[in-house]
Parts: C-alpha cells; sequence; structure tokens
C-alpha cells in the first residue's frame, strides 16, 4: 500500500458505513407475507468487532429506515446509528462533533452517488469493488470484495494493519 495512503489510515478513530451495497450486498428479498430481507456477511461483521477490540469506533449511516438495519447494527454492536439520512456529510459532521473527532480521523465506505460528498471530506474513503463508476472516481482505495461479501472486512484491515494492530493477539490467551 502507498506510503501516503497508510499514513491517512494511521488516525482512523471512527469507520463510517453505508448499508446497502456497502454492509449488504444491495438486494432486497421479500418473503411471501411481504417481509423484508437482507444479506450480511459474517466476515464483515468479525472486521467491525476487530475494529471495536482495537478501540475503532464505527457507525451505520444510511438514507435507509429498516428495523434490519437496526437489528444488525444492535448485533455487531454499533453505537452510532443515523437512518433515514437525508445528508450524509452533515450527518457525519454532526457525528465527528458528538465524538470530537476531526473529518481527517475518519473513515468512509459507501458504493453510490448519496456517499460521495462524504467520500470526498472524509481522511480515508473506500467502495466495494462493485460500486458504481462515479464513486470509483473519488476514493482513496477500491476494495477488492465486493460490498455484503467482505468488503468492509478488507477496509477493517487495511486500517488495522496500517496502525500496527495484531489482530491475532486477541487470540493468543485462548
Amino acid at each position: 500500500m502507498e506510503i501516503q495512503l497508510k499514513e491517512k489510515l494511521k488516525k482512523i478513530k471512527l469507520l463510517a458505513m453505508d448499508v446497502d451495497g456497502t454492509l449488504s450486498d444491495g438486494k432486497v428479498y421479500y418473503s411471501k407475507n411481504g417481509e423484508e430481507l437482507k444479506a450480511f456477511s459474517i466476515r464483515d461483521g468479525m472486521g467491525i468487532e476487530l475494529l471495536h477490540t482495537f478501540g475503532i469506533m464505527t457507525a451505520i449511516i444510511t438514507h435507509e429506515t429498516s428495523q434490519i438495519v437496526t437489528s444488525r447494527a444492535m448485533r455487531l454492536k454499533i453505537e452510532h446509528v443515523i437512518l433515514g439520512s437525508k445528508n450524509k456529510l452533515k450527518d457525519l459532521f454532526s457525528l465527528c462533533e458528538q465524538l470530537n473527532l476531526s473529518i481527517e480521523e475518519v473513515a468512509f465506505i459507501g458504493d453510490d452517488i448519496n456517499d460521495i460528498p462524504a467520500l470526498k471530506a472524509v481522511g480515508f474513503s473506500a467502495c466495494p469493488r462493485n460500486s458504481i463508476k462515479y464513486v470509483k472516481d473519488f476514493v482513496d482505495y477500491i476494495c477488492e470484495q465486493d460490498g455484503g461479501n467482505g468488503a468492509v472486512r478488507e477496509l477493517a484491515e487495511l486500517i488495522l494493519d496500517a496502525q500496527e494492530r495484531d489482530i491475532f493477539s486477541i487470540f493468543k490467551n485462548n
């Protein structure tokens, strides 16, 4: 990885994430009773858990207002969840103010046009491999993995590697 990108990653204290197309594969499934379902990657979940273990905060900022997102956030112990966001950048600045962080201490991963303002503002920006072309033009890093299939885990590992965190150390006493 480029030295310049690694230096940006060393400063990260918060990973903020979009949901559809990033934490999920962007597909919505409906049961015969009309219940909405989404698929999430267990690997992404472990990446978020690893970030928490090493003191990196996480947040979800999504246009969506689904109970599915709330349930997934609770399961992953993501404390900062902003649903129904009409302006992700404004919400991200508000969250930074609340957490006493500078925007340079934030990484953001998103996949679509409504994520671009936030992606352009943060200290480190990333998108899944299967993001739309316009997003790829604005990010620091394009993941090798697709949204909902390990992109968030990949970014989590990049952050932890740049900060020289030994992810295996948490298993040595087990």
